[in-house]
């Protein structure tokens, strides 16, 4: 067998710094993975196991009746087309609004582009608080309306940031000034030239804004008033409240922890329900998420 001449050869004290790195990587990795692990199997395991601490990888005694008692709530199904309803449209507006501003400050001919910026910089650090925001969404008359949700944020300053700088990095001045000298205006330009150039930094608003919408709660909970246009998240939260145990119900032993460790399956199976949907969208846009998020990053 013929030994590859080209390999480097390593030094002691360079295998011993990966064999520390792989050590301390490991360690790393099971630290975040085996809580991801604990909250599956705890979600198929039976409450009695789970209550007793007898669920530390697998599922003990598997059954699904956490995912039956959160899919048996009506209100499941009607929150899940609400809120993937308010992730399409938010997100969409998101990436709307942020290519709209963040392009132009990426092209030094615009006039004022450094008050702009410092202007949307301003308030990253400054807001005006959540009672004169209920004031203004009310006032408005957004109050109870999927746009309380939506306008508010409809800019992130963060990702506006992120988005010039891809722009100014990837979209050359030599081809926008070629584009130009054919008569090519502005909107178009951006509609043919600079949108098709630039699929990894959408990939990446894209995944920021849905993650956000989807994971809402604060805000639908102060300004959705009607229950058929609660979000996920709201109702997940109120499931779980409804399921705590009662006060009464400390007289009757048997009943408080058969409802004790009903609310325990819940807890994980509600966590399992919210995260999957974005765990499964995550691959489709991951090789651009990872190329957007390193070229849009800011240079020092």
């Amino acid at each position: 067998m013929k030994k590859n001449l080209n390999a480097i050869r390593l030094s002691s004290g360079d295998r011993i710094f990966n064999i520390i790195n792989l050590t301390l990587l490991s360690i790393i990795m099971v630290i975040v993975l085996y809580p991801l692990i604990y909250i599956l199997s705890a979600s198929f395991s039976n409450s009695n196991a789970v209550m007793a601490g007898r669920v530390w990888l697998f599922p003990v005694e598997p059954t699904l009746a956490g995912y039956e008692a959160v899919f048996k709530n009506p209100q499941i199904p009607r929150s899940f087309v609400n809120t993937i309803y308010l992730t399409v449209a938010g997100t969409m507006v998101n990436i709307a609004f942020t290519i709209m501003l963040a392009y132009p400050l990426s092209r030094k001919t615009l006039f004022g582009r450094g008050v702009i910026t410092g202007f949307i910089t301003f308030t990253m650090l400054f807001s005006g608080g959540l009672i004169p925001s209920f004031l203004l969404i009310k006032g408005m008359g957004l109050y109870n309306t999927y746009w309380a949700l939506i306008l508010p944020g409809a800019v992130s300053v963060y990702n506006v940031i992120v988005a010039r700088t891809f722009f100014q990095s990837n979209i050359p001045d030599d081809l926008y000034e070629a584009a130009s000298l054919d008569g090519c205006s502005d909107i178009y330009f951006m509609w043919k030239f600079v949108l098709p150039l630039s699929a990894p930094i959408i990939a990446v608003l894209t995944m920021f804004y849905a993650v956000g919408h989807w994971n809402s709660y604060f805000n639908a909970m102060i300004y959705l008033q009607d229950s058929k246009k609660f979000t996920l998240q709201v109702v997940l939260r109120n499931i779980l409240i409804a399921n705590q145990i009662d006060n009464e119900m400390m007289k009757d032993i048997d009943a408080m922890q058969k409802q004790e460790g009903l609310a325990q399956l819940l807890k994980y199976s509600l966590i399992v329900v919210a995260s999957v949907p974005m765990l499964v969208l995550y691959p489709f846009i991951q090789k651009h998420f990872v190329k957007g998020i390193m070229i849009g990053a800011l240079k020092g």
